[in-house]
């Protein structure tokens, strides 16, 4: 018996891993770190857990076949708990582009699936390869790559979107529903559509990959040369004649002189780290990796000072020369992670 599971533990449990593995090994701009990957990984596993207990309520309060709420309530549920944790890493400016929402996708479905199959390990240790064979090339990598679609909608609906509205996150939502439930319908035989998940999902998220690389290397080359300039802009003599240094001036009607000279500061000291974050990243482009120093930490606490010092009001006020947007912010965290 304990042969029998050594050898049908690593076809349950490693497929899903190794496709992870291998979406990390594409990201050339490595854009999500192990440790988050891993964090997110635990993540997806919780959410497991919180699985088996909601659809055991729910399943009790509904008068409905087990079948009918496998296929129909159940997608429902599980999905939606995967995607909160995705919501989540939105909301806190972990996710900017494609690559990185498709990963950390997969990741929380490949989490909830390692959990799910140990479960299933334990519960039906004696269940035929076969069905190892699906559980794990099949179900595994189905619970994977529809969290990632969803990250992946997603991503696309709110990119341009500072404050998300939460029904742009639906059409995502149903996608995955919609997948999941038609897995559980088993429309074909359980090896064909295991077989289908293998050949169609991996060049759609080749293609996903491919796509955001190029709007990537596209956004840094513009977004570079926009931030450079606005250094060199706040660096000159001229600065009080640009469009931002008018603005600047129209809001001491509004604030006194040393808050201004913070914004002033915090502008400068915010652009200094936008052009850091961009040239980290064109060098991973390049297969260069370099450590984040000293200085870029003190400018990160200096950041959080001026912070508190211009205060919440302020902040708001910078907004229309700041253009921050979920890309902006999410290169910071490349820069902290």
């Amino acid at each position: 018996m304990n042969l029998e599971l050594l050898t049908k533990a690593p076809i349950g449990l490693l497929p899903v891993l190794m496709f992870l593995v291998a979406l990390l090994y594409m990201d050339s701009y490595k854009l999500v770190s192990l440790r988050t990957v891993l964090v997110v990984i635990v993540a997806g596993g919780i959410m497991t857990v919180l699985a088996y207990f909601a659809n055991g309520l729910v399943y009790e309060s509904l008068d409905i076949s087990q079948g009918y709420y496998k296929r129909y309530v159940a997608p429902l549920v599980e999905e939606g708990l995967k995607a909160a944790i995705i919501i989540y890493l939105f909301r806190t400016h972990r996710i900017g582009f494609l690559v990185d929402a498709a990963i950390m996708g997969f990741a929380v479905g490949a989490g909830f699936a390692v959990v799910e199959n140990f479960f299933y390990l334990y519960k039906i240790p004696d269940a035929s390869m076969a069905v190892w064979i699906v559980r794990g090339f099949g179900t595994a990598i189905m619970h994977g790559g529809v969290v990632a679609i969803f990250g992946i909608l997603s991503q696309t609906m709110t990119e341009r979107n500072m404050k998300i509205n939460p029904v742009l996150y639906l059409p995502g939502f149903i996608g995955a529903v919609t997948l999941h439930s038609l897995f559980n319908h088993f429309l074909a035989n359980p090896m064909t559509q295991t077989m289908m998940i293998l050949v169609i999902l991996p060049p759609i998220l080749w293609l996903v990959f491919r796509q955001s690389a190029q709007h990537m290397h596209e956004w840094l080359q513009l977004d570079f040369d926009e931030d450079a300039n606005l250094l060199e802009q706040i660096n000159s003599g001229e600065f009080r004649e640009t469009k931002v240094g008018q603005f600047l001036n129209d809001l001491r009607r509004k604030f006194e002189g040393p808050v201004v000279v913070d914004m002033l500061c915090y502008l400068r000291i915010y652009t200094e780290l936008a052009l850091r974050a961009k040239g980290v990243l064109m060098m991973r482009e390049n297969g260069l990796d370099t450590p984040i120093g000293e200085r870029t930490k003190a400018k990160f606490e200096e950041l959080t000072y001026l912070e508190e010092s211009i205060g919440t009001t302020g902040l708001m006020a910078m907004k229309p020369f700041l253009h921050l947007t979920r890309k902006d912010l999410w290169q910071m965290y490349v820069l902290e992670k």
